[in-house]
């Protein structure tokens, strides 16, 4: 017995660490099984004066398959204040607090006028595994706005058009749109300008264009998230 217990602690520290690979931020951090789902870093828009509007970003835990059980940031600039999302309850928990996707926001605080970046990560908690639940969760019913999200891969030297809608049976309430980098180190300011996003709503319906100039390079993975919160009438 004490052998097959000596085997199952060693199984399960070999897959903690197998699903939180070196190099990631403290999302992990206190969770004994935890997948790390880092995120591209999020285009933070130029803005300055005292009505700044935040940048958001929709990250969600590997096929819908786990809860978020941490997070974390990094980011290019110390005056980024980002945070997230998070749904009332008690008691603050995952399941709880949050599900299986977070609603991070950028807000740039500083005196210039620049564009700045963060890179989302997400600490996700297998919900099932093997046959069986790995962990209790449990879902406070009653939200009335369900956020979806969809990204697109942008092309150098290329006009996109990308429009989107809420299923059938649901309405559109708000919707959002941010430009991203999939790089390992926050993009400079001369990438981050290579890429610009316009949204436009009309009868429920989210149409973005974007516009990436020769400049970019056709290595670099650039793309613009398109998202919807969405609610039955």
């Amino acid at each position: 017995m004490k052998r097959l217990a000596l085997c199952a602690a060693l199984a399960l520290c070999a897959i903690a660490a197998s699903a939180a690979p070196a190099g990631a931020a403290d999302e992990c951090r206190g969770l004994m099984v935890c997948i790390s789902v880092p995120g591209p870093w999020v285009v933070v828009p130029a803005q300055f004066g005292a009505s700044r509007t935040s940048t958001q970003y929709l990250l969600e835990c590997p096929g819908q398959r786990g809860v978020v059980g941490g997070t974390d940031a990094v980011v290019s600039d110390r005056a980024l204040d980002v945070t997230f999302a998070g749904q009332v309850g008690s008691p603050v928990s995952p399941g709880v607090t949050t599900s299986r996707s977070v609603f991070f926001s950028g807000l740039y605080a500083g005196p210039t006028r620049k564009a700045t970046t963060f890179r989302p990560f997400l600490g996700c908690i297998p919900t099932s595994g093997g046959g069986r639940s790995t962990t209790s969760v449990t879902f406070k019913p009653g939200h009335p706005i369900t956020l979806r999200a969809a990204s697109t891969r942008l092309l150098p030297g290329r006009d996109q058009s990308i429009t989107r809608a809420c299923p059938s049976g649901e309405r559109l309430v708000s919707s959002w749109h941010t430009i991203a980098f999939r790089t390992k180190t926050a993009p400079s300011a001369v990438l981050m300008s290579v890429a610009q996003a316009t949204r436009f709503v009309r009868n429920g319906r989210v149409l973005v264009r974007t516009t990436t100039t020769d400049a970019m390079p056709s290595n670099v993975k650039a793309e613009v998230q398109v998202g919807l919160a969405c609610t039955r009438p």
